[in-house]
């Protein structure tokens, strides 16, 4: 299958911006003041599992994702 150079830029450009917006999330996320994240005791609550998971699943499919886009300007560039 070849991807045509726009598909492959887009693909590539969303794993850049997931991890970026990612990485953002987790360094807010660890940082929570607002007691959402983390109880009084300084525990981890429930929100922030489920919002460690979302992003550890966004990493994964930002990186395949990337991944696939990056083959895809790779292949073009040798073809071309």
């Amino acid at each position: 299958m070849k991807l045509s150079r726009p598909v492959s830029w887009f693909l590539l450009a969303f794993g850049v911006w997931s991890w970026f917006i990612w990485i953002t999330f987790v360094k807010n996320l660890v940082k929570d003041g607002s007691g959402l994240a983390f109880d009084d005791a300084g525990d981890p609550t429930a929100y922030f599992w489920v919002h460690l998971t979302l992003a550890v699943v966004s990493f994964v499919l930002g990186t395949v994702i990337g991944g696939i886009g990056f083959r895809g300007v790779r292949a073009l560039r040798k073809s071309a």
